[in-house]
């Protein structure tokens, strides 16, 4: 198969198991605050990412020139967004966590075409159209709530980090996507630590042998940290920032989907079409895209 039908199959498991991470933070984020709760899966993330580096015996290689986009990325993309997400989705629902987040092509193309010099063509243009429309159908008007503004600029500030993040790793090419996850976890961890040490109290109080804490700790962890982001950014070196981004719109088909199951959600009459639009855009992009 070639490099870009590989980076889509990436980035579509990678979006997946994302759109399953807004249910999974939903059920916990009342009991273990945003901060606390990302710092918590970053270092579950990290017993795994470590241990499976060791296992493959990566040499490592760091360049001083490339330190700075390490800081970005982890700053970024992996402290403010998923702190940002954690909290927009405690606001407000996980389907809207996973529809606002759905901003992120058009980020994605617009910090591509500034930092990449990309060129916008009719193709993606098209393709981002088709897409909006798809997320629109899928969440209708059922953006309710008492914090339901807080929770959306908390969602959008996410969705521009994410993919200015995601743009960055492409300035990443001599690094192996395990490389570049574990430092820009590990320089998350830095940032988030004094915040966390702040109110250490809280997590005292906190059953980590619930077993519901257990599963979504292990699942926002191992699952969507670990495993997923590895995917994410192998798939970004491989497929256009453009297409990822479209692909990254898997993330509310399968967010409102395990919202309906498992937490009662709503699921409106434009789902389907929704999906069939989204899904669409993603083909026309790569099918077409030069």
């Amino acid at each position: 198969m070639s490099n870009k039908v590989v980076g889509s199959i990436l980035l579509s498991v990678a979006a997946s198991i994302w759109g399953g991470t807004f249910v999974a933070v939903k059920m916990v984020v009342g009991v273990i605050h945003p901060i606390q709760l990302v710092w918590l899966r970053y270092l579950v993330a990290l017993i795994f990412l470590v241990g499976f580096s060791l296992i493959k015996r990566e040499k490592w290689h760091i360049q001083k020139k490339d330190l700075k986009w390490f800081f970005l990325c982890g700053l970024t993309g992996y402290a403010i967004s998923l702190v940002a997400q954690e909290t927009g989705t405690w606001f407000s629902s996980a389907q809207t966590g996973a529809v606002v987040t759905s901003s992120t092509p058009a980020f994605m193309v617009i910090f591509a075409w500034l930092i990449l010099k990309e060129k916008l063509d009719r193709v993606k243009i098209i393709s981002l159209i088709m897409a909006t429309l798809g997320v629109v159908m899928i969440v209708g008007v059922h953006l309710s709530g008492k914090h339901i503004i807080l929770g959306v600029f908390f969602l959008i500030i996410t969705a521009l980090t994410w993919s200015f993040m995601s743009v960055l790793i492409k300035l990443l090419p001599n690094y192996t996507a395990l490389q570049i996850t574990i430092i820009s976890t590990v320089v998350a961890m830095i940032c988030l630590t004094p915040f966390v040490m702040g109110d250490i109290a809280a997590l005292s109080n906190v059953n980590f042998l619930n077993p519901k804490i257990i599963a979504c700790l292990f699942y926002v962890g191992a699952v969507s940290t670990a495993a997923a982001f590895v995917m994410w950014n192998k798939g970004l070196t491989m497929v256009s920032p453009s297409i990822s981004g479209l692909i990254y719109l898997l993330q509310p088909i399968v967010g409102t989907l395990l919202g309906w199951l498992i937490l009662g959600e709503n699921l409106t009459w434009g789902f389907a079409l929704g999906t069939g639009l989204i899904l669409a855009s993603v083909w026309v992009s790569i099918r077409f895209a030069k």
